[in-house]
C-alpha cells in the first residue's frame, strides 16, 4: 500500500473518497477498518454519504440484535441475527436492478435494504461481529456468501446466503447455489469456499464496479476505481 504521506492526487476519483479509503486500508482487517473502507467507495459518487451515519445505523442493527439475545449459544445469536436482519427489515438481494453501481454502495444498500451479495455480506458480517459470532466472507466464483463458525476452533460452519434472504446451506449445497445464481457447475473445491481477506473483499467490490460503469461508457468513473484499487 502506498504511504498517507507518499499519496498522489487522483485525477478521475472524488478526493475525498480517496482519501477516506486509504486512510481506512490499514485497519482493514478490523470490522470498522473493512466497513470505512467499503463505505468510502461509494463516497465517490455520494460526497456527503457520512461514515458517522452508516456505523450509528449499523450500531442500532446490532442494539436491535443483541437486545433480543437471550442465549451465550451460536444457535440463539444466528436466529435473532436472521429474524431481524432478513425478516424484519428485509434485506435481500436486488434482482431488479441487479447492475445498478448504488448495490455496491453501503449507504445506498443500508437505505434501500437491496444489494450484491457482497456488500449485502458485508453489512451481515458486521451485525454478527457485533453480537460475537464468528463470521467469515466466502470468495466464491461469481457469488459472494458468508460463513459463520458454528463450533469455534472445530471447523464446524454453515454457510449463509445474504442474497437470497439469508439462506442456510452445507458445504455440498453452496455448489448447488453458485449453479443456480450463475449458471455455472463447478466441481467441489475448498479453494471454491477461500475466505476472503480484507483487501480481496475490497477488490472484488471494485471490480465489480468497474464492470459496471465499463458496461455503461462510464471511463472516467472506470479510472477511479482503478486509482483506488491501486492503493490495494
Amino acid at each position: 500500500m502506498i504511504e498517507s504521506m507518499d499519496l498522489p492526487r487522483p485525477a478521475f476519483c472524488r478526493t475525498r473518497a480517496f482519501s477516506a479509503f486509504s486512510r481506512a486500508l490499514p485497519v482493514a482487517n478490523t470490522p470498522d477498518g473493512l466497513f470505512r473502507a467499503a463505505w468510502a467507495i461509494a463516497q465517490h459518487e455520494h460526497p456527503d454519504a457520512e461514515v458517522a451515519a452508516g456505523e450509528a445505523a449499523m450500531a442500532n442493527l446490532i442494539a436491535t440484535v443483541r437486545g433480543r439475545v437471550r442465549s451465550t449459544g451460536v444457535e440463539a445469536k444466528l436466529a435473532h441475527l436472521h429474524d431481524v436482519f432478513f425478516d424484519l427489515l428485509g434485506f435481500q438481494g436486488n434482482v431488479e436492478d441487479y447492475y445498478s453501481p448504488s448495490n455496491s454502495y453501503l449507504c445506498e444498500v443500508l437505505r434501500t435494504r437491496r444489494g450484491l451479495p457482497i456488500t449485502l455480506a458485508l453489512l451481515y458480517r458486521r451485525v454478527g461481529q457485533g453480537i460475537g459470532l464468528t463470521v467469515h466472507g466466502v470468495n466464491a466464483p461469481g457469488h459472494f456468501l458468508a460463513e459463520v463458525e458454528m463450533d469455534r476452533g472445530k471447523g464446524q460452519s454453515i454457510y449463509v446466503d445474504p442474497f437470497f434472504g439469508g439462506g442456510l446451506l452445507h458445504e455440498d449445497e453452496v455448489f448447488e447455489r453458485i449453479l443456480q445464481a450463475t449458471g455455472t457447475k463447478l466441481r467441489p473445491s475448498a479453494e471454491h469456499l477461500a475466505r476472503a481477506a480484507p483487501r480481496q473483499w475490497l477488490g472484488r467490490m471494485l471490480n465489480n464496479l468497474q464492470a459496471v460503469f465499463a458496461s455503461s461508457g462510464r471511463e472516467r468513473d472506470v479510472y477511479a476505481m482503478q486509482e483506488m484499487q491501486a492503493l490495494l
